[in-house]
């Protein structure tokens, strides 16, 4: 059913059209100081998540014409930052895949966004942050035809890092009897996350799940080397469970771990800590090793997971996975 609009309200949403895309740039001739325009850069950012996609789906995805985006691809082709094959499943279907040439460009136009949204949001306070944050998920979720996301994950901000610490060793002492020595740990964890992130920002990064405005999760991706990043303190509130706040929080270290350049994410955890065991077997992760140890006032065993950041294809298709 057709409703009737405020013209207030077609006004408001029109300003605020015109304003965003001046901040951000997007009418320039070249988004960000680059040879591509909006279009074109989606299409890098599109085919930077995935080892090699079908050009059909890739239409689906950007919804753009196709005869738009064979013009794109042409001239991407032409410039060598993608390869073009026939589809081994279907030989009438294209498949792309980014050269090292397109990955670099991808990465260039991946960190100019992030330095110029974050000399946007940092002109504001933690509170405006978090205001924005909820209230442009908000838009996104109305205007995509559903409810608005109860859910809302924002990068962790000065004041957090102590309710992280808090929240664990509250949470695992009421839930498994854990000693003090496990929010020990946690401090120690947040410290040396701290330590990371003034010495390296681009390639660390902490997110805080909420629900109404009240943070109900955490999770850390940090740097064990340069080639591998470790996902640490994922946690989610008794409250949200059954939200898919941990699977949201994994899957935001994932893609960040990946656009940061890392090639592998791995984790620790242990064993009788079943849910989470299940969000990391569902992100991909595989379990590579174990061990008993006596930590925390228990006898338990330590568990190693690995996700490899370049996609693997099975035969027909599917992700390779084992756990």
């Amino acid at each position: 059913m057709r409703r009737t609009v405020p013209a207030d309200l077609v006004a408001t949403v029109r300003s605020f059209s015109r304003s965003y895309t001046s901040w951000i740039g997007v009418l320039d001739e070249g988004l960000l100081d680059t040879p591509y325009s909006l279009t074109e850069s989606r299409v890098l950012f599109e085919l930077h998540q995935r080892e090699a996609t079908d050009v059909t789906d890739l239409r689906r995805a950007i919804g753009v014409d196709a005869g738009y985006l064979s013009r794109i691809l042409a001239r991407f082709t032409a410039d060598g930052l993608i390869r073009r094959n026939r589809s081994e499943a279907d030989g009438r279907r294209q498949v792309v895949q980014l050269t090292d040439q397109g990955r670099a460009a991808a990465r260039t136009l991946d960190d100019r966004s992030k330095e110029q949204l974050e000399g946007l949001l940092a002109t504001l306070d933690a509170e405006q942050q978090r205001q924005l944050g909820t209230a442009m998920a908000t838009v996104e979720q109305i205007l995509a035809g559903g409810r608005p996301d109860p859910v809302h994950l924002r990068p962790m901000v000065s004041g957090d890092y102590g309710w992280v610490v808090q929240r664990h060793g509250l949470l695992y002492a009421r839930e498994y009897r854990w000693t003090e020595s496990f929010e020990g740990l946690v401090a120690r964890v947040v410290a040396e996350f701290v330590e990371q992130r003034e010495a390296d920002p681009k390639r660390v990064a902490a997110w805080i799940a909420e629900v109404d405005g009240r943070p109900v999760g955490s999770i850390l991706c940090m740097r064990k080397d340069d080639a591998t990043a470790q996902l640490r303190l994922l946690l989610v509130e008794p409250t949200a469970r059954g939200l898919g706040v941990g699977g949201r929080l994994v899957d935001e270290c994932i893609q960040f771990a990946r656009s940061a350049g890392y090639r592998e994410l791995v984790l620790w955890t242990n064993d009788v800590l079943v849910e989470a065991r299940r969000i990391y077997e569902r992100a991909g992760f595989t379990l590579v090793d174990e061990e008993p140890h006596h930590s925390f006032g228990h006898d338990l065993v330590g568990q190693d997971w690995r996700l490899p950041l370049t996609p693997v294809t099975a035969p027909g298709g599917s992700a390779r996975s084992r756990g």
